[in-house]
């Protein structure tokens, strides 16, 4: 990509006072000051209109290759997990190239207009013509000046439970996937599921990978994948490369059991994602009254400083109906259904899609708004975190290496009072 020199001028940055500045130069920043302070320069001037810059949002959980498949051929008609594999395989049936870089490709266009330029998108290679991979790999290269890729090969039917399970994986991981994936849960037997977790520390070791495991993504309370892969990310001291996805299974686990478990979480270092939208939607169909939440431990994990991040997980699929792949609905729905709304909870929420996903990415050290780091923001017209998620702000401006790539014109909604007409911005 041709990067650019901009400065952003009347913009807040979280936790500093007053408006401040940015000075982009080739693609990175530059110079970071209050606008008190005089600036040299040449290049052109974007008004911040005294929005809120924070860094790109990043989505740390969806699948792009079953994306824009929601009726095809049919609806998902009782919403459980179960049978949205059903449809899929269905679906997977008429699966090519072409079809999945088109339909991945509009959900980028939609991600990016949605300031997202950081994605880790998991990809079935259940299959054993690795199409949907395959397709993956050549829209990560296609976007890349737009957004970065991750690729999780990801095994939805299971690595010892399907045919060929450990020479697909092993397969996926040459031709170019970035991170290894596992659903212990799904495998078989409890062994079965074990020994896959030890095969894919196995091969992110073999192959210098990063680690994201479906793990646990179920209402059963006996499901505790999760130790076996926090005490292999600790021994391996993988903590940093490794994440566990939805562990949705600890929302019913009993006291005791997640109290020793959290010291183990704690001491491994790895991170966790959980998915709001599909994790409320999906769980506890199988519960009459009272029905669980089945979310994952986010505002306890908060507390004890484990990194945990929300993302997507589906996007208009058999598995979730809905959803344009905006971050900030995804953490307005965590939000309400963790509890976490304190007003300080909510004003610091953002890091939960962006820097605490960041993270999880392994991206920390060209991620952030610092001078050296590349030149990547958005700005949001909202004056602090709080303001932003609860009105549901769009975003105003995404800026990658210092130009515009995505901007939303603002709204304006009027009411007509009798003989009066009248400007409403939600604002108090």
């Amino acid at each position: 990509m041709q990067t650019s020199d901009m400065l952003i001028q009347n913009i807040s940055l979280q936790g500093k006072e007053d408006l401040h500045q940015i000075l982009i130069e080739n693609g990175q920043f530059k110079t970071i000051a209050p606008m008190s302070k005089a600036l040299n320069h040449t290049c052109k001037v974007l008004d911040g209109e005294g929005g809120m810059a924070i860094s790109p949002f990043c989505e740390p959980h969806v699948h792009l290759d079953t994306t824009q498949t929601a009726g095809e051929p049919s609806w998902n008609i009782s919403g459980t997990l179960f049978e949205g594999i059903e449809r899929w395989a269905e679906r997977k049936s008429k699966l090519s190239l072409e079809d999945v870089k088109q339909r991945a490709k509009q959900t980028l266009k939609w991600q990016i207009a949605n300031g997202v330029q950081h994605v880790r998108t998991h990809v079935d290679v259940s299959d054993p013509t690795l199409v949907a991979l395959k397709a993956m790999l050549k829209v990560k290269e296609e976007m890349k000046q737009w957004v970065d890729i991750q690729i999780v090969a990801f095994p939805q039917e299971g690595i010892l439970s399907y045919p060929n399970g450990k020479e697909l994986l092993e397969e996926a991981v040459k031709l170019g996937a970035d991170v290894i994936g596992a659903i212990p849960h799904f495998e078989f037997t409890r062994e079965y599921g074990v020994e896959s977790l030890h095969y894919v520390f196995e091969l992110a070791r073999k192959y210098d990978r990063l680690i994201d495991v479906h793990c646990d993504e179920i209402d059963d309370e006996q499901s505790r994948f999760v130790e076996t892969l926090a005490a292999l990310a600790h021994k391996f001291e993988m903590g940093d490369k490794v994440t566990a996805s939805h562990t949705t299974a600890m929302h019913s686990y009993n006291g005791a059991y997640a109290s020793r478990l959290f010291r183990l979480l704690k001491m491994s270092g790895i991170s966790f994602v959980a998915n709001p939208l599909v994790n409320i939607h999906l769980q506890g169909r199988f519960d009459d009254y009272p029905k669980r939440r089945g979310i994952t431990r986010v505002k306890e994990m908060l507390a004890a400083d484990i990194n945990i991040c929300f993302g997507h997980d589906d996007i208009f699929d058999p598995w979730y109906p809905l959803g344009t792949a905006n971050m900030i609905q995804v953490l307005h729905m965590g939000l309400h259904v963790c509890q976490i709304m304190g007003y300080d909870q909510i004003n610091n929420s953002l890091a939960l899609i962006s820097t605490n996903s960041a993270r999880t990415l392994n991206i920390k050290h060209h991620y952030g708004i610092e001078e050296g780091k590349p030149g990547n923001l958005l700005i949001l017209p909202a004056e602090n975190g709080f303001d932003a998620v609860r009105r549901l702000v769009p975003v105003r401006y995404s800026i990658r290496q210092g130009k515009i790539i995505a901007q939303t014109q603002p709204a304006t909604t009027q009411i007509c009072l009798e003989e009066h007409s009248e400007e409403v911005t939600f604002c108090r």
